[in-house]
């Protein structure tokens, strides 16, 4: 049991303080209810971090698809216009 809180630095004593603050602040008829949440939460979150792992795992196994390539978006560039056709007419009066 002490490995299990050595993230927290927690020592018999401080674990056993917290868990008396627990009963007091919650009383004795709601500590049920909320050991049985906790533990639903808990399996809950094992249950999606094993969903989330498998799907990544087989994402990985899977061999992808031969990439396509895609026509570009960008426009042709213009080319630029000509002083004067031969075939336009002259604008002088």
């Amino acid at each position: 049991m002490n490995t299990m809180f050595g993230l927290f630095n927690l020592g018999g004593g401080e674990i056993i303080l917290i868990l008396a603050l627990i009963l007091i602040l919650f009383g004795a008829k709601k500590l049920p209810e909320l050991a049985k949440g906790l533990g639903q939460g808990i399996k809950e979150f094992k249950k999606a971090t094993k969903e989330v792992t498998d799907e990544v795992q087989s994402a990985m196994d899977e061999p992808s698809p031969p990439q396509k390539r895609l026509p570009s978006n960008n426009p042709q560039p213009e080319q630029p216009e000509t002083a004067a056709h031969p075939s336009s007419p002259s604008t002088k009066a």
